[in-house]
């Protein structure tokens, strides 16, 4: 029997996330008050964004954890959620360009992006889909709806486009089908597939080329291709063991395109040094390990597969940033969760969270015996 303990939710993924919050709203604020003073006018801008949106996305992780009923269960609502994302995601493309992509949904001064909603959305569909199919989920005919919808959300969000959200869509949805029981002779066919739309998109454009360039050969154009990952590497170099300290950046005066957003852990590194980027690594590590627990510990297969699914997108997020700032990776758009500033990630990273804590609350009793 299922029992909703109230505010037995687990504390230490909560202080970890409220830490890695807080983080991300200091470095924000140290890495964009130069250039908020010079394209808004206000040295404040980005770190006022920041702060409200971390505001509202605590109140929607807290309402997300205290909701006694599993919504995030209930098939018409997954659905119908999963329609609307997908909805959202074709929007998109008849928005205004920003920055000549289609990403964002604008109205008036509000933006929102819903790939970010998408990879949440992707991963509470799946583990429904898996729960309720787990007798005849390795029948092709019972895989065409997961892999039609995957298709969906992935093609629209090339379009917009966004290629690495795409792969990364691709990643954590193939992640969540196989641990909700998809044997891997499924995925040969799909997986060749995949690669040969991601290869035709690859090539379509010039600077998604240059970057796969830039990484491979980054000696042939240091001031061109790999200038943006030889500045992030930089940067960490410079931080040494105990950082410039906060605020005394070098990078973030214009050398370091994205200091922010994408590459803001490489501005970490250098004000805080390897202190504070073990300690952000680490909290993320600890991040992984609550969840993981909580997955493990989760009364039914459909929590479990939930629980499994957010802690392994959000923590798989983090690595990928963090690789490409060390210069591990070729440079994409994902940014490190809970820290770089995007109003639209944070608070989606804090519903995903919210979801986290609301299965840690609900315990499996013994039905008393009369």
């Amino acid at each position: 029997m299922e029992v909703f303990r109230r505010y037995s939710f687990d504390k230490t993924l909560l202080a970890t996330t409220m830490a890695l919050v807080l983080i991300g709203i200091i470095m924000v604020f140290s890495s964009s008050v130069i250039l908020a003073a010079e394209k808004y006018h206000q040295s404040f801008y980005f770190l006022t964004q920041q702060i409200v949106a971390a505001i509202c996305g605590l109140v929607i992780m807290v309402i997300t954890a205290s909701i006694r009923q599993p919504f995030f269960t209930l098939k018409r609502l997954v659905y119908l959620a999963t329609g609307f994302t997908f909805l959202l995601l074709l929007l998109c493309l008849v928005m205004p360009p920003v920055a000549g992509a289609h990403r964002w949904l604008q109205f008036s001064s509000f933006r929102f992006q819903p790939s970010e909603l998408a990879k949440i959305v992707l991963v509470i569909f799946l583990a429904s889909y898996c729960t309720e199919k787990a007798q005849t989920l390795n029948q092709w005919k019972t895989l065409l709806v997961p892999a039609g919808v995957i298709l969906a959300f992935v093609l629209a969000v090339l379009f917009e486009p966004d290629y690495s959200t795409a792969v990364f869509l691709c990643l954590i949805s193939a992640i969540t089908l196989f641990l909700g029981g998809v044997k891997l002779k499924y995925f040969i066919i799909p997986g060749l597939l995949t690669c040969i739309i991601f290869t035709l998109f690859l090539f379509s454009a010039t600077y998604r080329l240059n970057r796969v360039h830039g990484f491979l050969n980054p000696e042939h154009d240091l001031l061109g291709k790999a200038f943006q990952v030889r500045q992030s590497q930089l940067a960490i170099g410079s931080g040494g063991l105990l950082g410039v300290s906060l605020g005394a950046s070098t990078q973030k005066l214009y050398f370091l395109p994205c200091a922010h957003t994408d590459f803001i852990f490489a501005i970490v590194g250098e004000e805080t040094g390897l202190i504070g980027t073990l300690l952000v690594t680490g909290l993320f590590f600890v991040f992984l390990l609550r969840g993981l627990k909580i997955a493990d510990r989760a009364s039914n297969q459909n929590y479990q597969l939930i629980a499994y699914g957010l802690t392994i997108s959000l923590t798989v997020q983090a690595l990928l940033n963090i690789s490409v700032v060390l210069g591990l990776g070729p440079a994409t758009g994902i940014p490190l969760p809970f820290i770089s500033y995007g109003r639209s990630s944070l608070l989606c990273n804090l519903l995903a969270v919210g979801l986290l804590l609301n299965i840690s609350q609900r315990k499996v009793e013994a039905k008393p015996v009369l």
